[in-house]
């Protein structure tokens, strides 16, 4: 008769390994030395057992996840071009950024097989115009093409609408309304909010109140369809088993809101690594930085995950920074094994420990941004720029003072590092100014300004 390897060994509670910390620790104080107390509100604990979790969160998860390589249509052939090269080297999908609606869509997809590729377009631009053609282009075709059109987001990052309120929401409903060969149309670009230095409940709150805009909006509406899912783009920070947890909790914050509407309550994902953290000097250091953030979104349970070269705020485009970042991630898949096993992080005690308190206080933060009468009501009045730029300030006094390490930039520099004369992109947040509706929110690196004296004095 078989028998538990454990059965011998009598249960231990929270409390009485709690006890013997204590004891180990010869009166130091078990808050302060053993308690970390993070930027987001969560104190983390040495250790974590079944008694941190009242109930085990049910996520969505994918069955597998995408390598997505992303693509500037400068010149459609090129493009294409690129496209199929990517795909013969590993890319699973691909995410096109059209600055213009007269792109040419014939010579953009030739030959590309957008049955079985998916295609992410990410639209510099809001035109019913390209809808009619997209749709006429793919009229009879069998496809996983998904646009992604969010006029809030473009609000929120440039600080004025595409045309103003009344035509934005008048062009996207009748977007919507003939979307119908889409599996997904509207995008939540919630990479500017992370980018921009939100806490992780600031990101997910933020992102659920902006969604909720659009499921507020539509919900009435007979001309849309309701079983089309939302896209979230995501950015991945530093923090591996907070960003893991971010994403889990976004699954649950969504599919609890979208059900209130009847609308489907799956979103798709698709997640990058941050550039906050991005350093120009010692810059190689950004190959773990992109690797440890790909990781979290995988495992996280992102549908695709882009990976941005380590070179990408400094030097232009160019195909050796994007060959070793969709390396990394053929690395992750195929060497690590992480395209085995679907939802990896459930059953973690401390992960779903994280994910629940994640989702609390995003819906803290969620409930207070309704009850001052909704995201863009509080975007106008500029309460949630300020509420990102004062947690922003407070990530950059860390990282100022020491306390929060960019290695080779505040701690353990090579001093004879040079790259004023390797710069081909301006690495730095460009201030023009201009008339704006509203005060856009502003996406800035820890390093700048560090890197900017550094500069000075080479």
């Amino acid at each position: 008769m078989s028998q538990s390897l454990f059965q011998e060994f009598e249960e231990v509670t929270a409390k009485e390994w709690k006890q013997k910390i204590q004891f180990e620790l010869k009166g130091a104080d078990y808050n302060e030395k053993l308690i970390y107390k993070s930027r987001d509100g969560i104190n983390v604990k040495p250790f974590y057992n079944s008694e941190d979790i009242s109930e085990t969160p049910k996520t969505i998860s994918p069955k597998n996840w995408e390598i997505c390589e992303k693509i500037y249509v400068a010149f459609e052939e090129k493009s294409n071009q690129k496209a199929k090269e990517v795909l013969n080297k590993g890319a699973e999908s691909l995410w096109f950024i059209l600055p213009s609606e007269k792109v040419d869509l014939q010579t953009l997809f030739q030959d590309l097989d957008l049955e079985k590729v998916p295609v992410y377009l990410g639209l510099e631009f809001l035109s019913e115009r390209f809808f009619t053609n997209l749709n006429k282009f793919l009229s009879g075709k069998n496809h996983q093409i998904v646009p992604q059109v969010d006029i809030i987001g473009n609000l929120a990052r440039s600080g004025n609408w595409y045309f103003n309120l009344p035509k934005d929401h008048e062009i996207m409903t009748e977007i919507l309304a003939a979307g119908d060969k889409f599996r997904s149309i509207l995008s939540i670009d919630a990479t500017l909010y992370q980018n921009a230095g939100a806490t992780i409940p600031q990101e997910l709150a933020y992102s659920l109140a902006h969604a909720n805009e659009y499921l507020n909006h539509f919900s009435t509406s007979e001309k849309i369809e309701k079983g089309q899912e939302i896209q979230f783009l995501i950015a991945e920070g530093n923090n591996y088993f907070f960003e893991i947890a971010k994403i889990r909790a976004l699954r649950i914050l969504y599919a609890s809101l979208a059900s209130e509407y009847n609308f489907q309550e799956n979103c798709q994902i698709l997640a990058q690594p941050t550039k906050r953290d991005k350093t120009l000097y010692d810059y190689n250091v950004n190959l773990l930085r992109t690797t440890t953030q790909s990781m979290s979104a995988i495992l996280g349970g992102a549908n695709a995950v882009y990976n941005s070269p380590y070179d990408a705020i400094f030097h232009k485009n160019n195909e050796f920074g994007d060959r070793i970042a969709r390396n990394q991630l053929l690395i992750l898949k195929t060497e690590s094994y992480l395209d085995k096993v679907s939802n990896a992080a459930e059953g973690s005690y401390y992960i779903e420990s994280l994910t629940i308190q994640f989702a609390e206080k995003a819906l803290e933060i969620f409930k207070e941004i309704e009850t001052g009468g909704g995201f863009l009501k509080q975007l106008k009045e500029g309460i949630i720029q300020k509420k990102i730029l004062e947690s922003a300030q407070k990530e950059q006094e860390q990282f100022n003072n020491g306390e929060l390490v960019l290695v080779g930039t505040n701690k353990f520099k090579n001093p004879e590092d040079r790259m004023k004369n390797d710069l081909e992109l301006y690495p730095f947040l460009k201030m023009n100014p201009r008339k704006t509706l509203i005060q856009p929110i502003l996406e800035r690196r820890l390093a700048e300004g560090m890197e900017q004296e550094r500069l000075k004095n080479e």
